[in-house]
């Protein structure tokens, strides 16, 4: 089987849907041996950041010498980004050769009337690869909400992580913090660790606190009392936490938060055994890159990146970038959404502050058609293009676009996904 071969038969699972559950997964891993059950994992949960806990916590892991396995969502550029090993997409052949296992174990299931999905087919070939590759530590990160994603098969991990927590895929998980909260707290297993983010909503948090006791987990908040941000802008931020001193390119005081959930996090590795320095936890943050959130393209003119999906995550973009926002460049804005997305209260402020908005429909059919967005727009932006294609739109507007102006293009890492390579061309050499 070919690596192409292997992506169309995992995406050819798409028609399937999403159906939250653990029977079938349990089944089918059952079927090929069981091959999580001799990995050591970090499960990362949450609504926002986990992308970034989760490769900052990889990367300084892979710093201090472990053999790591990162399995994240959604892609950007590659779609071996979501499985990857010491920091590297797994190799391809790896990737198909486990694919070709579960192929005919995936069949004969269906055929007995258990349909597996898209995600808990590439959940359980990820499972399959990091086994072949004996990793020391396995970061796993949570698809959607956590008590009945594919990935909640584990035993109790090394550490649970709970992110920020906020509403999002309400149609799924419920429309009250205390519901999503309850779905996040699934991961949480008998006898093990949870960190969570400091400002979790209160209600959010009384659930974390009932469900750690409940199940008898030691919970570690991070101290925002001990946070002290010396230097930020959107090409990073410098902070210091617990009088120790840290680096991040990534952008945004929410980075600063996530950051601490990964000290924190790493602290109950090293308390288990695992020979971390302080060394390897600055080095490991700081080389924490990551396409497209508040990704900085380039400077001359300024052009930033950024796949922040739902309210609270376009939130935090605003707060990253309004500094740009004093020196009075004119700002053209690309965006693009889901439609199951609070669009209008996550897109707002932003469109407010342009002088040119650019409504596309990204490649997806949950998307919202850019008609509908446009529409939105044009209660806070008197100049509002409609464009279908995304890359229809960088191309019309990055030959206008002077050294003196800004280009944000946000909404969706789906879209992002689509015109990044399109960016980087034409934008990379203006630096």
């Amino acid at each position: 089987m070919t690596f192409n071969n292997a992506l169309e038969y995992i995406h050819s699972l798409l028609k399937f849907g999403i159906h939250p559950g653990l029977s079938r997964m349990d089944t089918l891993l059952q079927i090929l041996g069981n091959p999580h059950k001799n990995i050591k994992c970090v499960h990362v949960a949450g609504t926002n950041g986990k992308g970034s806990t989760s490769t900052a916590i990889s990367n300084i892991l892979i710093e201090a010498g472990y053999n790591v396995g990162l399995y994240t969502s959604p892609y950007v550029t590659h779609f071996l980004e979501r499985v990857q090993y010491n920091g590297n997409p797994v190799d391809e052949n790896l990737f198909s050769e486990c694919v070709e296992i579960i192929k005919p174990e995936i069949e004969k299931m269906s055929v007995e009337g258990l349909q597996i999905t898209e995600f808990e087919a590439l959940t359980a070939t990820a499972f399959l690869c990091f086994s072949k590759l004996n990793v020391d530590v396995l970061v796993l990160e949570v698809g959607l909400g956590g008590r009945l994603d594919a990935t909640n098969v584990i035993d109790t991990p090394l550490v649970n992580v709970i992110t920020s927590l906020s509403l999002d895929h309400t149609a799924v998980l419920g429309d009250k913090i205390e519901q999503i909260a309850y779905e996040k707290c699934g991961t949480i297993k008998s006898g093990g660790t949870l960190v969570s983010a400091y400002n979790q909503p209160e209600n959010a948090l009384r659930v974390i606190k009932d469900i750690c006791k409940e199940r008898n987990n030691i919970l570690i908040i991070p101290e925002q009392s001990e946070v002290e941000v010396t230097e930020q802008s959107v090409f990073g931020m410098q902070f210091n936490y617990k009088k120790q001193m840290y680096r991040t390119t990534l952008s945004g005081i929410h980075q600063v938060q996530n950051m601490t959930i990964v000290i924190e996090a790493v602290n109950v590795l090293k308390e288990k055994g695992y020979n971390i320095t302080d060394v390897n936890i600055k080095n490991g943050i700081i080389k924490t890159v990551l396409p497209a959130r508040v990704e900085v393209i380039s400077k001359k003119p300024l052009v930033i990146l950024d796949g922040g999906h739902n309210e609270d995550g376009a939130k935090a973009f605003y707060n990253a970038v309004k500094d740009c926002f004093e020196n009075n460049k004119k700002l053209c804005v690309i965006a693009g959404m889901m439609n199951d997305k609070d669009v209008e209260n996550s897109l707002k402020p932003l469109i407010s502050k342009a002088d040119t908005f650019i409504a596309v429909t990204p490649e997806n059919p949950r998307a919202m058609k850019a008609e509908k967005l446009g529409e939105i727009a044009k209660k806070y932006c008197h100049n509002i293009i409609v464009c279908d294609n995304a890359n229809s739109a960088v191309d019309t507007v990055k030959n206008k676009i002077t050294d003196n102006d800004m280009l944000f293009v946000v909404g969706s890492l789906y879209l992002a996904g689509e015109v990044r390579s399109n960016l980087i061309e034409h934008f990379k050499k203006v630096d």
